[in-house]
């Protein structure tokens, strides 16, 4: 039977951050104090075993979203929630904070060039002191053979690897900690098309054998599609639609979901058969230190009317699909 125990919730969080001019400056200008809204109320659970997937344009503020899961910040409002622990409150204990963990984005930055492989692996074994002595160093083999990787490479530096296997040795520094919860912040955009179905297929293998969670993040719509359980898509700071994968990527609410489908190159545009006539995204993310009124998608949606400029949409459920959108809760989504 398969569990369905909460992992991860994500309640009402929200995330600033202060981007004003130095005082002096502010004073001279008569200028305020900007914020950027990086964060605007999110909600989520991922359950044990399973992948929520967060996709968006840049600076939708995704990868704010994963820093917040992790601890590695800490949200100006809500909560975030570990196994029903307030993550932020319970921090300090080793004991959870070993139990998260983080595959970031560039393995050619995330990686200590100092170091020797075994020595970046072994690194949370020993700060979490899980093993000692000559059992790190089994246990670092061990790891890099998990991920397809030689026991013998933990003598090389990251700049012998090429991309993909600096992933694989990332992955293994990931799961070194024993993680039962992993934040994977677009894990596969700066490797090969190969190399990412590599990648993601050991990934996926890893989360079967060993029932980790993962809070998938991304803007490569079908990489999102071949990992995920759950599915969020954020604009500006909020998630306008939220729901089970597959419902989402085969009938999208939200205006701008269907804006992100049809950007996904097609074969059939050439004028096959199966060719369908395509809306690119108009216009240009607003900035989220001045966001529009009302609904902020509303200055580039097909759909806005009075309503959408000057009232901010809650979410509305259709069928197993919550999606924030005025046109939506009236009707005029379809």
């Amino acid at each position: 039977m398969t569990e369905t125990r909460t992992i991860l919730e994500a309640i009402e969080v929200t995330r600033t951050f202060d981007v004003s001019r130095p005082w002096l400056q502010r004073t001279l200008a008569g200028e305020g104090r900007r914020v950027l809204r990086a964060v605007d109320a999110v909600s989520f659970a991922v359950t044990l075993g399973r992948t929520l997937s967060l996709v968006g344009e840049s600076g939708c503020g995704k990868s704010t979203v994963g820093r917040l899961a992790v601890g590695l910040y800490a949200p100006s409002g809500g909560e975030i929630r570990f196994e029903g622990q307030n993550l932020s409150a319970a921090r300090a204990q080793p004991a959870l904070r070993r139990r998260t963990n983080m595959i970031f984005q560039d393995p050619y930055a995330s990686l200590n060039p100092r170091w020797r492989v075994s020595d970046i692996v072994a690194e949370p074994i020993r700060a979490f002191r899980l093993l000692k002595g000559r059992d790190v160093q089994d246990r670092v083999g061990q790891l890099l053979t998990q991920v397809g990787l030689s026991p013998r490479d933990g003598e090389k530096y990251p700049h012998e690897f090429s991309g993909g296997q600096r992933q694989r040795v990332s992955i293994a520094r990931a799961l070194s900690s024993e993680p039962e919860f992993l934040v994977c912040d677009e894990p596969t955009s700066a490797l090969d098309v190969s190399v990412q179905a590599q990648i993601l297929n050991l990934m996926r293998d890893l989360q079967e054998r060993m029932q980790i969670t993962y809070l998938f993040i991304s803007h490569n719509l079908a990489v999102v599609r071949h990992m995920s359980n759950l599915l969020g898509v954020m604009y500006l700071g909020r998630i306008v639609e939220y729901g089970p994968g597959e419902s989402i990527f085969g009938n999208p609410r939200h205006p701008y979901t269907r804006l992100l489908l049809d950007a996904i190159p097609d074969i059939g545009m050439a004028g096959g058969t199966n060719s369908r006539a395509r809306a690119p995204i108009g216009g240009e993310v607003p900035s989220p230190i001045s966001p529009p009124s009302g609904c902020t998608f509303h200055p580039r949606c097909p759909l806005a009317n009075a309503r959408c400029r000057a009232e901010v949409p809650r979410h509305t459920l259709d069928g197993d699909v919550l999606a924030a959108c005025h046109a939506v809760e009236e009707g005029r989504g379809a």
